[in-house]
């Protein structure tokens, strides 16, 4: 599938690059900034430029022109800047999956977080909360439309070196994740119709991933 990655430099799309590539994928890094084109090519991706936040969902119905398959999985970063957890992680997604309709693109995968269908205590960071009620929401949008979607919902990422072994399933324990197993896993999903309208929360664990997978859709 040519893919589309929404947040084409974030990290883990960075991993996810070469992962597509190596399963026979075409990934397009949709990206604001011009300078990461030459980085980007050198993991194999086509480049197309795309400002997430200003654009509207005509344009990233444009850029995801030529495509199969869209990956979400850009977020407002971690700068405490709270109203970026609204224009990137929430309207970002939401002009995505307009932009996907326009295209007429049926598989979208999300990058979302860990328990954010929990309440959110009332002590909680303004931040943290906007972050929390953003990838919710995000989340609920694709879940009410027409795609063949499917939701990953990792713990606390971490920069580790991946281990190919995780936990998936509707619900599991807090846990952390690197994010070369959430490429992992969206690679393993990506073409897989047996995953559609599924989500699923991911942590590191003892099953290697295909097997996880094969468990989450069973159970």
């Amino acid at each position: 599938m040519r893919t589309a990655v929404v947040g084409g430099h974030g990290k883990v799309a960075l991993h996810l690059h070469p992962l597509l590539v190596a399963a026979g994928h075409q990934p397009v890094a949709l990206v604001r900034k011009p300078d990461y084109r030459a980085e980007l090519e050198d993991l194999g991706a086509e480049v197309r430029l795309l400002d997430i936040e200003n654009a509207d969902a005509a344009a990233f119905g444009a850029a995801f022109e030529g495509c199969q398959a869209v990956v979400f999985s850009a977020g407002g970063g971690a700068d405490g800047n709270r109203e970026r957890k609204r224009t990137v992680d929430l309207e970002g997604s939401l002009k995505s999956i307009d932009g996907a309709r326009s295209a007429g693109i049926r598989r979208f995968l999300q990058v979302s977080a860990i328990n954010v269908d929990d309440p959110v205590p009332a002590d909680t960071g303004e931040v943290w909360r906007a972050y929390v009620e953003a990838k919710r929401d995000a989340d609920a949008a694709l879940r009410a439309s027409d795609l063949d979607w499917t939701i990953i919902r990792p713990g606390g990422l971490t920069d580790d070196p991946g281990t190919g072994t995780v936990t998936l399933a509707a619900e599991v324990p807090d846990g952390r994740i690197p994010r070369a197993d959430v490429a992992a896993v969206l690679v393993a999903v990506l073409a897989d119709e047996t995953t559609y309208g599924r989500q699923w929360e991911l942590v590191s664990g003892d099953l290697p991933i295909p097997d996880a997978v094969r468990r989450a859709v069973s159970s």
